[in-house]
This record gives structure tokens, sequence and C-alpha cells, in this order.
């Protein structure tokens, strides 16, 4: 027991940034938690409210498409009507909701914590994250609903769930880098948060979200699925949820690698307008 204890000792000698990530960490971890308690403070339902809001986007894109545009839809296992078209439906616009929703609250995370920013010792590089995780956590109910309709659809549960944790890591690297540069140019730039809501409504229909990547006419396809990670994110979430093998792991690979980059961009931008965040607000 001691030589563990003093390894572990000398470890921290030859790391000593390992505690203040823990502490980082922890501090994170408290963050969202308080995050999520006050979004729904008072409120009936509480933490049913993420649900009933995803739910009901649900409802609305189904009725719409399906329905009044008569828009259909066959799935390997799965019956030709409208629930089948819903579940297709609310396995891509889960992420989606995830990512626009994190991302908007996290453009004005700064500017909404001024007493934080002035602190000299609170560690900025926290602040975009917390939105991002928090609506990220709220999505994982609806993620648990849409695996439990499926498996009473089909009778079955794919093994290919246990990969969502990879197509999370990338659709958070994409989140947060994006979260970090518009979170930093928000404190100079207040027009971001209102640019990026439009952005935003028009990114959603240029990814095949609400409609068949099969209906983009075949010229466009590629540049579809190869420039816009939302797309390789969307359908790989389809992919392992709904039919059980990952059709697109090269633009799964591509998606990674683009995220992986924004993130190092948008954390770089943050690092560097940091240092004048006080001085502005």
């Amino acid at each position: 027991m001691r030589g563990v204890v003093r390894k572990a000792e000398k470890l921290k000698r030859i790391l000593p940034f390992h505690e203040q990530w823990l502490v980082k960490f922890d501090l994170l971890r408290t963050l969202v938690r308080r995050d999520l308690e006050a979004r729904y403070k008072g409120s009936v339902l509480g933490n049913l409210w993420p649900l009933l809001n995803q739910l009901s986007q649900l409802l609305i894109y189904t009725y719409v498409f399906s329905i009044v545009l008569k828009a259909k839809l066959s799935l390997k296992g799965f019956p030709e009507n409208n629930f089948t078209f819903g579940l297709w439906l609310f396995a891509g616009l889960l992420p989606w909701i995830a990512f626009s929703g994190g991302l908007m609250q996290a453009s004005t995370s700064v500017i909404g914590q001024p007493n934080l920013v002035k602190k000299v010792v609170f560690p900025l590089a926290l602040l975009p994250l917390v939105p991002i995780l928090s609506t990220f956590i709220e999505s994982s109910f609806g993620l648990m609903a849409l695996i439990f309709f499926v498996a009473v659809q089909t009778q079955t549960l794919h093994t290919t769930l246990a990969l969502l944790p990879l197509i999370w890591f990338t659709q958070l690297l994409l989140t947060a880098g994006l979260g970090y540069l518009t979170a930093g140019l928000t404190v100079f730039l207040r027009d971001i948060p209102q640019t990026l809501g439009v952005i935003l409504q028009l990114w959603l229909y240029l990814t095949p979200i609400v409609y068949p990547a099969s209906s983009i006419p075949p010229e466009f396809r590629n540049w579809v699925f190869w420039l816009n990670p939302l797309t390789a994110i969307s359908e790989v979430y389809r992919d392992l949820i709904l039919v059980g093998e990952v059709k697109h792991w090269g633009e799964w690979g591509v998606a990674s690698v683009t995220s992986a980059v924004i993130f190092c961009c948008g954390f770089w931008v943050y690092k560097r307008l940091r240092p004048a965040f006080a001085d502005v607000l």
C-alpha cells in the first residue's frame, strides 16, 4: 500500500498539472449541475421539460413532413408508417437539438457571467462548456426515449449502440469549438448571437435531418456529406440506433477530423481574446 502511495506521489511530481485538471473537472461538474437545476427550478414538471420540448418538435416535424407533405420512408425491420418516419426523424433531430441549443447558449456564456469573468482565479475556459454539456445531458432524455421506442418497434437492441460515445465525442468537439469561437467574439461583437440564430436556421435545412439524404441531387450529395459535419453525425446516429450498422465510416472520419480542427481553432481564438474580456465587460 505504501508503495502505491509513493508511486502516486511520484506521478504527481512528474505531472504537476494533474491535480489542477481534477479540480477544474470537479468545478465544471458542479457548474453543469447548478445550471441544470436552475433551468427548471420551481416548475412542476422539472427535468421532464427537455423531453417534452424534444417530443413537441418531433410531433410538429412529423405532422408537416409525413402527414401534410406525405413524405415516405422505408427502413429495414420497420413498418412503413408515420411512426417509423417519426423515429427516423427523431434520431436525426437529437444531435441537432443538442448542437444548436448548446451553441446558442455558449455564444452568450461569457457576457452573461461578468462577475465570474472579473475574478482572476476563475478558469474562463469552462464558461462555454457549461451550457454545451447541460444541453447535451438534456438531449439524453430524448435519446433514451428513442432507444425504448425502437426496441418496442423492432423487438431488438442493436449492438452498435455501444459506439454512441464515439459519435458523441465528435459532436461535442464540433459544438465546443464553435462555442469557444462565438463566445469569444460575442464579447466584442454583440450581433453574433442574432447572426448565429439565422445561420443555424439555414444550416438545419442544408442538413438532411427533416428530409432523406437520397432526396438531395446526386451532384450535390457528396458536398453535403463531406463538407457538413452535422450530416455525418445525424446519419451515424441513425445508423447506430435504427439500422444497426455503420454505413458512413468515411464521412464520420472526415467529420471527426473537421470537428477536431474546429475545436483547436475555436479554443485558440478564445484563448487569444480572453485577456481582454474583463476590460470590455
